[in-house]
């Protein structure tokens, strides 16, 4: 299968390159220009320096790349997850230009299978219930964490809706494993050992991981499964007041401390003690039966089984 990987040097795009080539697909990877591409050559995929905000470079590079399917894994996040918030602009513009184009392209391409990365962890649903696939985005999420899911609903829409075209909507939950923020050396793992991340308030809200290999295998299956929307997270969403603290103890730091939520709007903002208190857990149980999705568990948590 010929396949167009867009983003295909952020956290998932590498991972889930190296599969498709290693499975003999044909790949074409779009990035920006940096010492991902070299990678990218070296897994043997060929390389697109198309600008997303051109669109007219983006529809050339389709044209170019004839693919049976696209991955659209585009996004704008920082290397310093402190950096995340004032970062959201600009992924939330790429949400709403960039992935336009692409999408535009494909339609224009006569692209059948298109799949998209979403957020498992934007999800509505009521206290203590997990979100199924039915659940919208969190449109009224305050500040630049609204307008996101708000961009990003808008673009699942897009591609469900989009004539011709078999849109598969892959909603990821927070990546762990190698390479993530979430690995023994990655940034949060960091900020956890210095001290810096702590729980705000009550720390109920619940989070969804998936290790990040469970997400491209997840990924390589949706290009032949049913098309539609799948939550791709595992199988033990947890509130930051129990996730954290096992965290550390996995990666022999100290315990976080407790934040209060006057002090951390003042300290952090109002987007961060969303994250601590309003964010629900996804349930998986249709990646399970379409996907075949068989996750591992966060290692932080089978350590303390």
């Amino acid at each position: 299968m010929k396949i167009f990987v867009a983003g295909a040097t952020g956290a998932l795009g590498l991972p889930l390159v190296r599969v498709l080539c290693a499975l003999g697909h044909d790949v074409t990877g779009m990035t920006r220009d940096g010492p991902g591409v070299h990678r990218l050559r070296e897994l043997g995929a060929a390389v697109s320096l198309a600008d997303a905000f051109d669109a007219l470079a983006v529809r050339d590079a389709i044209e170019a790349a004839s693919p049976d399917a696209i991955i659209d894994q585009l996004t704008w996040l920082p290397a310093d997850p402190a950096d995340l918030i004032r970062s959201m602009p600009n992924d939330t513009r790429l949400q709403r230009e960039g992935r336009a184009h692409l999408l535009a392209a494909a339609r224009a391409a006569g692209v059948r299978r298109y799949v998209m990365q979403s957020r498992g962890f934007y999800l509505e649903a009521p206290q203590r219930r997990l979100a199924d696939e039915n659940a919208g985005l969190r449109h009224d999420a305050p500040g630049v964490v609204g307008e996101s899911a708000r961009a990003i609903g808008e673009y699942e829409q897009h591609v469900l809706q989009a004539p011709s075209i078999d849109g598969v909507i892959l909603r990821y939950g927070f990546f762990h494993g190698p390479g993530t923020w979430y690995a023994p050396d990655g940034a949060i793992a960091a900020q956890v050992r210095d001290g810096l991340a702590g729980i705000i308030g009550e720390g109920d809200a619940v989070w969804s991981f998936v290790h990040i290999d469970d997400a491209v295998a997840a990924t390589v299956a949706s290009l032949t499964a049913e098309p539609g929307v799948y939550n791709v997270v595992d199988d033990h969403p947890l509130p930051v007041a129990q996730w954290l603290p096992a965290f550390a103890r996995w990666i022999d730091a100290p315990p976080p401390p407790r934040i209060g939520v006057e002090e951390a709007l003042r300290s952090a903002g109002e987007e961060a003690v969303y994250y601590h208190t309003q964010l629900t857990g996804a349930s998986n149980r249709r990646a399970r039966d379409k996907l075949g999705f068989s996750p591992r568990p966060q290692p932080w948590i089978a350590v303390e089984r």
